[in-house]
Parts: structure tokens; C-alpha cells; sequence
């Protein structure tokens, strides 16, 4: 009777809540409004936090580049070299990033005893024809001996031209060393070095307070105990090979190493800005890597967890930001051996060698650890946010793949990418390793190509039609095999800013970075995808 009296009065009052279910509806109400408040806030902080990115971004794209050349007797093809490849670089430049304003300058030297004719200086500007017909002016001048004025003629690049923009670029080029000791046995005038008191390190420690970036174009092997003696204080730089007589060859390689010289520049400006503390520090770490693989025998064992994602099988899962929570995550045991030092290093990650003992035969592996994690309390999202990109990436790769095959399309694949957690504080990256082929960054989220492959630029605006203007897939890196790219550590840019951790620039990254900058191309035409118009 009393249930049933219960029941009737219920059903009587079924507009009205008990005071214990409004209780707990009003709680679930608060706790909605209150994660609706905090996912609108972090939105907002999030956004603010790329537009400055993206201003930063806009202004590392502002290139200032000087050519510091020797300018002694045997220099001349290359002298002449650089006066013919610079109208070529900034059509190059201008064709590939159209985003990058290029100012060019110069530097030559020669040495101590020839006076006024020691140095000659063009400052920066981007009249590339005035630079050219400055060059014809540049004449090789023979000396009594084989080391030149080195640290003269970057002395004067670093203190007397006009730098200015956010990206600095030095592009040094000689056949052979400073004066002194320190660097050379060959006869020479100055064997106690530089007679106005310079030093490597005076130099290129002012180069590096002007956040310039040096790179150097090898000619001869007289330079490398200077090359050794540069490293110490600035860590590991590019270095292109520039041997040879054959003027048109020559040209091609200035073109790619100036090319190279100002990719490589702004793909480190645009990532960690222009402080030149973060850049030189990550230089300096490219000195501890080691590219021996290890002998596993003399390394301790150790026991972790791989944990991954399935792929996603629609666009709308890919989209639906819940199926990447910790319910849908796969998990095992690993038994493994890891180098102690890195084989590679890079702005945002460090990679080790780490054999697999689990498997039957051991299987060799890579792991990568972040260098810095930031300000996040959870180690474990920051690397499961890495598990997502590659898992919505090989998504992206298998659709594309499928259309490609019909086309006569070189394959898309990225590597598979697990998260290694050993303990609460210790994560790493967990991916196969890409067997004997050589590394390349083909592009970067900043939209800076470095290395134009077609149907990677396709790929990227595939990504987006194919999602709608959802996301794009970009920083495109790895190997380049028959008839396929194998693929690593790829960013997103999607509208959700939420997603896909501090690389994802959002959807204004989608328009400065991706549309604004893409070409389309011959394999835009065949996976017959909209034309972007960005003139």
C-alpha cells in the first residue's frame, strides 16, 4: 500500500522533481555550465596563444641572407658562382614559399696585407639585379700564402651590415682557414693568429648574440680543424658540398645550398623564434648524438606498457575528438634495451636506438623522448596526443592511397607510433625503424617547403577536402622510397584548437599557413581536388 501510495503520488507530481532529483539535476546542470565555461576559456587562451604564434610565424619569414665569400686567387669560379645563382634562388624562393621576403647581401675577404682590397661589403637588399652587377665587380685577388682573413670578413658581416629581419641567415664559403696554429699546419704569415686580436669565439660568440645562423660551404678539406674549433662554441650547422670546377654544376650547388641555408634557418626561427639561446642549444645537443647503433649485449633490460589507438574507420570518428579518450585505448607488455645517447635530435624530440626483446627475433625499434614538456602536469596526454596525429595521419594515408593506387600516385604511409610508458614519470614515442634510406623534411606546419615532392603538397590539400576543411595534415618528414614515402612525426592543423597539442595553429594555421601558400599541382589534377585560388 505505501509503494503503491508512493508510486501515485509520483505519478500525480510527474512535473515535478523531487527535491533529490533537482538536487542532482541542478548539479549536472552546474557541472555542464561549468565545463562548457572551462572549454570556452581554454579556447580563448588557446587562441590568443596562436595568434601570436602566427604573428611570430609571419615574421621569421623575413629573411635577411649574407654570402660571406673568400675572395682570394682560387675562389674565382665560385665567386662567379655566387653572382649567377642568386637571381635563380629568389625565384626558387618565391616559387616554393611565396610567403618569404629575401634581403641578400656580401661579404668578401682576403687578407691582412692587401689593404683596402682586405674587404669588400654590399649591404642588404632586395634589388637582386643590384647585387648581381655588384658581383662583376668582385675580382679574385692571389695571395702570398693559403690562410686568409677568416674572422676579418665575418667580423665585419656580423658587426658592419645592416641586419634586420627576424630571420638571419650567414652563408659562409672558402676554400681555406684563419691565421694561427689553432687551425692550420700550411705556411702562414700570422701563425699566432688574427693581428687585430680576434678570436673564434669572440666572433661567432657576437654572431650568436645577433641571433645569426651560420652555415658553410665546404671546398676543401684545409678547413676542417676550423670547422671542429666552430662547433665547439656553436654547436652542429649545415655544411654543403661546393667541390668542383664545372661552372654549371657549381651553380646548381650554390642554388641548393643557398636554398637549404634559408629553409633550414626558418624552419628553426618559426619553431622556437628568433631567441638564439633555444636554437644554439639545440645545435649544441646535435654534438651528443651518436649514430652508432649500440651493443645490446652491455645494456640493462627494461619493462613498459605500448599503448595505441585504433585506426578510425569513418570521417566522422576521425572528427569526434571521443574517440581518442582512454576508453578506446589498446594496451600490451614490452621488454626492451635503449641507447643511452640520442641518434638524432630535433626541435621538439630526441630519437634512441631501442631494441624490442619481446619479440622472437629481437626486433630493433625507435624511441623518441620530448625535450620539453612545458607547463603540463599530465606527461602521459602530451605523448598520447602524438599517438593521435600518426593515428589520424595513416587514416588520411589509407583513403588517399586508395585513390592514388587508381592514378599512378606514389603511396603515402606513416609509420606506426605507439606511446612507451615505463613508469608515471618516464614516456617515450615507440615506432619501427626505417632501414637504411636518407631522412628528409619535406615541409614544416609553418608552411616552409624544403623539399618539394608534388604529391606530398597534394596529400596535404587532400587531407583537407577530404575532411572538409576540418584539418590538414602538414610538417611532412621521412624517406622517400620506390614509388612511396614512408612517413614520421607529422603535425595538424585543425579548427578544433583544442586538438592535436601546441602544433596545431588552428583555423587561421589553415588559412596563413596552408592556403595561402599552396600551389596546386599535376597530382592535385588527377585526385581531381578543388582548386585553391590564392593569388
Amino acid at each position: 500500500m505505501t509503494k503503491w501510495f508512493c508510486l501515485k503520488k509520483n505519478s500525480k507530481n510527474a512535473s515535478t522533481p523531487s527535491s533529490s532529483a533537482s538536487s542532482t539535476l541542478s548539479s549536472n546542470i552546474t557541472l555542464i555550465n561549468t565545463e562548457n565555461e572551462l572549454e570556452i576559456k581554454a579556447k580563448f587562451l588557446r587562441e590568443m596563444a596562436i595568434s601570436k604564434k602566427l604573428d611570430n610565424i609571419k615574421l621569421s619569414m623575413e629573411v635577411d641572407l649574407c654570402f660571406v665569400l673568400d675572395c682570394s686567387g682560387s675562389m674565382k669560379p665560385h665567386i662567379s658562382a655566387a653572382k649567377d645563382c642568386i637571381l635563380q634562388v629568389s625565384n626558387y624562393v618565391k616559387q616554393l614559399n611565396p610567403s618569404i621576403k629575401l634581403r641578400v647581401g656580401f661579404c668578401g675577404y682576403r687578407d691582412h696585407y692587401n689593404g683596402s682590397d682586405r674587404l669588400q661589403i654590399f649591404n642588404f637588399n632586395d634589388k637582386y639585379d643590384q647585387f648581381t652587377q655588384y658581383m662583376e665587380k668582385v675580382s679574385p685577388i692571389s695571395n702570398d700564402d693559403l690562410p686568409e682573413d677568416v674572422l676579418g670578413g665575418l667580423n665585419a658581416a656580423v658587426t658592419q651590415m645592416d641586419w634586420k629581419n627576424s630571420t638571419r641567415v650567414l652563408l659562409h664559403i672558402g676554400d681555406y682557414p684563419p691565421h694561427g696554429r689553432r687551425f692550420t699546419t700550411l705556411a702562414d704569415k700570422y701563425p699566432n693568429g688574427d693581428p687585430n686580436g680576434l678570436t673564434a669565439e669572440n666572433v661567432l660568440e657576437m654572431m650568436k648574440s645577433k641571433n645569426i645562423l651560420y652555415s658553410f660551404g665546404k671546398i676543401t678539406n684545409h678547413t676542417e680543424k676550423m670547422l671542429e674549433i666552430f662547433r665547439e662554441t656553436i654547436g652542429e650547422f649545415p655544411i654543403f658540398d661546393l667541390v668542383g670546377g664545372d661552372p654549371i654544376k657549381l651553380v646548381e650547388k650554390f642554388i641548393k645550398a643557398t636554398s637549404s641555408s634559408i629553409t633550414y634557418a626558418l624552419s628553426l626561427t618559426s619553431t622556437l623564434g628568433s631567441d638564439s639561446k633555444k636554437i644554439y642549444s639545440l645545435q649544441r645537443k646535435k654534438l651528443d648524438i651518436n649514430p652508432n647503433v649500440p651493443d645490446w649485449n652491455t645494456l640493462s633490460l627494461k619493462n613498459g606498457e605500448v599503448i595505441w589507438y585504433p585506426i578510425p574507420e569513418t570521417p566522422e570518428e576521425l572528427k569526434n575528438p571521443k574517440y581518442f579518450n582512454k576508453s578506446n585505448l589498446f594496451y600490451k607488455s614490452l621488454s626492451f634495451k635503449t641507447a643511452s645517447q640520442p641518434f638524432s635530435a630535433g626541435a621538439e624530440k630526441c630519437a634512441y636506438f631501442a631494441l624490442d626483446v619481446k619479440s622472437n627475433p629481437a626486433k630493433e625499434i625507435v624511441i623518441k623522448k620530448y625535450l620539453h614538456i612545458g607547463k603540463r602536469n599530465n606527461l602521459l596526454e602530451k605523448y598520447l596526443e602524438a599517438v593521435e596525429i600518426s593515428t589520424v595521419a595513416s587514416f588520411l594515408s589509407t583513403q588517399f592511397n586508395s585513390i592514388a593506387q587508381q592514378e599512378i600516385i606514389p603511396k603515402i604511409n606513416f609509420l606506426t607510433v605507439k606511446l612507451l610508458r615505463c613508469n608515471t614519470k618516464e614516456c617515450y614515442i615507440l615506432e619501427p625503424k626505417i632501414q637504411n634510406a636518407e631522412f628528409k623534411r619535406f615541409n614544416s606546419n609553418t608552411g616552409v617547403i624544403t623539399e618539394l615532392r608534388p604529391t606530398l603538397e597534394a596529400f596535404a590539400h587532400f587531407t583537407y577536402e577530404y575532411t572538409e576543411g576540418y584539418l590538414v595534415v602538414c610538417d611532412l618528414q621521412g624517406v622517400e622510397l620506390n614509388n612511396e614515402f614512408l612517413l614520421t612525426d607529422p603535425a595538424i592543423h585543425c579548427i578544433d584548437p583544442l586538438r592535436f597539442g601546441s602544433t596545431n595553429f588552428g583555423e587561421n594555421g589553415i588559412k596563413q599557413l596552408f592556403l595561402a601558400n599552396h600551389r596546386c599541382n599535376d597530382i592535385c589534377k588527377k585526385l581531381k581536388l578543388s582548386h585553391i585560388n590564392n593569388e
